[in-house]
């Protein structure tokens, strides 16, 4: 059995190696001007996704594709999501982000939301794109709350479940409770504040128009003072979950990696402030589909290198790099790079 885990080759810049720098230096970097064309994608249930097109398209029908999933409270406007689109585009693929219901410019519909083990409209997404473009090779990238929702996608369908070649899990919280209570300690409280606060301006006036079957109103929503206490509160029993701990047990997907029959790429920095250190370690060895690269630096969804003398994004290289050896000839039985390590590097 192929050994999962290999060390990845990026570098950070001297002097740019700290985790927060790295978490936090994409948002300050000049960003791909990628024109998009959005759409609205109708759901079974009556409520609807919005999706953002890299525009042009290439035009041929068959044209492989990269769909994005984002990260909590993500958006096309996210640091990484125009940088992955269009490094997608310049390889002559057809690129699409899928905002999460209510993260693109429009509230939700129905009384519900989002969260990390939300796979239905993916799917429905994916089995969209399987009509439209049957002769297309597609790939899915998840990133962070994405990346998480992919894997589990992924090992729910099976091999044979999805119009997938391939998928890309970058930065995922994939054991749910140990990264809500690294969030909830030291400078990663900064991070936990950021996303809290996004969180409860989407929340508040909906609950104020009484939109929404919770048990709390808008003073209480202002008063929750960590994610945890968020999800117990709102994302649980808003998804049919009976509080935080039910649901980030059934909707992590760590512990579902040995399962995988999809060649799925999982690209992870152990010094990331969303998440504990060895978080990798502390699932079942992933199966064979699964090729783990793991970085000492990187932060959260950071991965800034220098190159061609200046900051830029590794991740979209990586990525770049995946995309290409996957669409050529016998690409998904081969990966770009192979320099094993021992588990407990991880």
């Amino acid at each position: 059995m192929a050994d999962p885990w290999h060390t990845a080759d990026f570098r950070p810049p001297a002097g740019l190696a700290n985790r927060h720098v790295q978490t936090l230096l994409p948002r300050f970097l000049p960003r791909p001007a990628v024109r998009t064309r959005q759409e609205i994608l109708e759901l079974p249930d009556g409520d609807f996704v919005e999706l953002a097109w890299a525009h042009p398209a290439p035009p041929r029908a068959d044209a492989p594709i990269l769909v994005l999933f984002h990260g909590l409270e993500g958006s096309i406007d996210s640091p990484y999501a125009r940088s992955l689109l269009n490094a997608a585009a310049r390889l002559g693929w057809r690129a699409v982000l899928m905002h999460f219901r209510g993260c693109g410019e429009h509230t939700n519909r129905l009384p519900r939301a989002y969260h990390s083990g939300d796979t239905a409209d993916a799917r429905w997404l994916i089995d969209q794109l399987s009509q439209r473009y049957p002769h297309a090779m597609k790939v899915a990238a998840g990133v962070s709350l994405g990346g998480n929702m992919l894997a589990k996608l992924v090992a729910e369908q099976g091999g044979n479940g999805l119009d997938l070649a391939g998928a890309i899990v970058i930065s995922a919280p994939l054991d749910l409770a140990a990264c809500a209570d690294t969030l909830s300690q030291g400078f990663a409280r900064v991070y936990e504040r950021h996303l809290l606060a996004s969180l409860k301006r989407k929340m508040s006036p909906r609950l104020a128009r009484d939109e929404l079957p919770l048990a709390i109103g808008a003073e209480e929503l202002a008063s929750l003072g960590s994610l945890r206490a968020y999800d117990d509160a709102v994302t649980a029993p808003l998804h049919g979950f009976d509080g935080a701990e039910d649901y980030y047990r059934r909707a992590s997907a760590g512990p579902l990696l040995a399962g995988v029959s999809l060649p799925m790429l999982v690209l992870h920095a152990d010094d990331d402030p969303f998440m504990p250190p060895a978080l990798l370690g502390r699932f079942p060895t992933p199966s064979a589909a699964v090729r783990v690269e793991l970085t000492r630096h990187g932060g959260h969804v950071g991965f800034v290198e220098w190159r061609d003398g200046r900051p830029s994004s590794w991740l979209a290289r990586r990525v770049a790099r995946q995309l290409e050896a996957w669409a050529a000839p016998d690409g998904l039985a081969t990966w770009p790079y192979d320099r094993p390590i021992s588990r407990s590097d991880s």
